[in-house]
This record gives structure tokens, sequence and C-alpha cells, in this order.
């Protein structure tokens, strides 16, 4: 019988820890495959995803809309489900809340790439924007270790929200008005906006890891061109997959050669860590979300 998990339930399938071993696993698979993804535009400026993934034994479609004007609404800008196949009989075994396994697969390849790449580890983190992926991160960063958190919204009342939030974790937090100031007390930061708008225009630190999620579209931007330069010149610049060549915004943007970068796929954990800043750039891809399939199927 297929379970039909809502969205408390799929997050509690998918513990970040458990999470993470499997995007390793994923990146690993030689049997694994991810087909292009359909971006369909609808009427409205709304987006329809359809994203299939297989590997040996499981195979699963995301499918997704995504409504921008649904920001600052009681309706999630994200709305669908994961569902999951058993290969060998096509049997259906999992449906899984959308917006929740992309919330928390997305931060959970955040908290990988921090976790390969980040030069200072210690905090605090701030964290652009107070929605599901500020949230999500704000968990999975403070599972990490992370104990302090700085928030910064266009929302007040979303940033204290969030704020709340953190405090119940166990964390300090703090809102905080302009975030490039912010960017000086923090050599961990995470911008996750509607990225329709640049929200970051100062240099980080010298010893600065930012995970840039926002935008995943290339006329979709969160960072300064001038900050992306900055980084490409004086540290180094990571891409989650091959589909940032034509996804990435703020490196398109910017004028980045996208393909000469390496993606995580790329990277030896060993060895990873540079002088000098670093910009994990996520656009999504859905061998996340069949890792967040197979977490799932293993936590069930």
């Amino acid at each position: 019988m297929t379970e039909l998990l809502d969205a408390p339930a799929t997050a509690a399938r998918l513990p970040y820890a458990e999470l993470v071993r499997e995007l390793i696993a994923v990146l690993h698979d030689s049997v694994a495959r991810v087909p292009p993804r359909l971006v369909q535009a609808l009427p409205g400026g709304s987006s329809l995803f359809v994203m299939p993934a297989f590997d040996a034994s499981v195979a699963i479609t995301k499918l997704i809309t995504f409504t921008p004007r649904n920001v600052g609404t009681k309706t999630p800008t994200i709305q669908g489900d994961v569902v999951v196949f058993d290969v060998e009989t096509g049997r259906r075994r999992l449906v899984l809340d959308g917006p929740t396994v992309t919330a928390r697969r997305t931060a959970a390849v955040s908290l990988l790439a921090a976790q390969w790449l980040a030069p200072n580890t210690s905090g605090p983190l701030l964290v652009v924007g107070a929605g599901a992926q500020g949230r999500a991160h704000l968990e999975a960063f403070a599972q990490w270790g992370v104990q302090e958190v700085l928030i910064h919204s266009r929302s007040e009342a979303s940033a204290h929200v969030l704020a709340s939030f953190a405090r119940e974790i166990g964390l300090h937090a703090e809102v905080v008005f302009d975030a490039d100031a912010a960017l000086a007390r923090c050599p961990l930061v995470v911008t996750c906006t509607p990225a329709n708008g640049v929200v970051l225009r100062a240099l980080p630190r010298a010893d600065a890891f930012i995970a840039a999620v926002g935008a995943f579209t290339p006329k979709m931007i969160e960072l300064d061109p001038v900050v992306t330069q900055h980084v490409a010149r004086t540290g180094r610049i990571v891409v989650d997959t091959r589909d940032a060549d034509h996804e990435a915004g703020d490196l398109l943007q910017a004028g980045i050669d996208v393909p000469s970068l390496p993606a995580l796929r790329d990277i030896d954990a060993a060895a990873a860590r540079i002088a000098g800043p670093v910009l994990f750039k996520s656009c999504g891809w859905a061998g996340w979300d069949l890792a967040a399939a197979r977490t799932a199927l293993r936590c069930g």
C-alpha cells in the first residue's frame, strides 16, 4: 500500500545527517540517472516543474509548481509532491510532500558543501531570507553545531518569526536590518530569497562561505555581480551540478564562465579547502530528490 506523507511526516523521514550521507551516495552512484527537468511556463508567471530521476531500485518524479506571486501570502510559492516507485515491480511506494523535500534536501546540499568547502565553520551564520528555505537552512546548520544566527529579511515580521524559532531550538538569534554590514561578522552565509533582486552588495570576509540558493534561472539574482566577480578572483566558486551552467543567474549575470567551474561531484572533500572566500551556487537537481526518496525509504 502506498504511503502518503504530509509535510510533518515527510520531514520526520528526512533527518539532515542521514540526508547528507545519501546525497554523497547519489553523487557516487554509477547507476543513478537524472534526465533534464521540464520547466513549463504557466499563465500568470508561474512554472510547472517535472523532475525525474532513478537508480537501480528506485524511480522518482517530483511534480511541483513555483508561483512567485505567492511570496508574502499564506499560500506557499512551491506546491506539489514527490512520487517514489519501485523499479522492479513498478509499484508506487511513497508520495512525499514536495515543498518539504525541496526545503530539506536543498538545505542538506548547502550543509554538505559547507562541510567540504567552508574555510571557517565556527559561525555565526547569516541567513538572508526568512521563508521555508531560511528555516530549513537554519535547522540544518544548527544540527551541524552552529550556535549563533543573524537573520535578515525584507519582511521584518518574518525575520522575527524565524528568530523566535531559532531560539526555541537553542540558538542565539538576532534580527539584523543591514545584511551587508552583517557580512563582516559572519563566515557562514546563506541567501535563500525569492531572488527577484540583489540582496548582498558588500564583499564577504576572506574566510567566508556563501551558499546562494535562491536564484535558479538565468534571470534571477541575489548577489551583486561585483561580489561574485570578487570571489572568482580571490577564492573559489563551486556549483551543485552541471545544470547550473545554464541556470545560475547569479553567475551568468556576473559574466562568469560557469562550465569551467567545479561541481560538487568534482570535489575531493579531503583536500577541498583553499584560501579565500567560497561561493557555492545551488540551482537544484532531481538527483537530490532521489537522495531524499532513498532516505525516506530507509528511515521509514
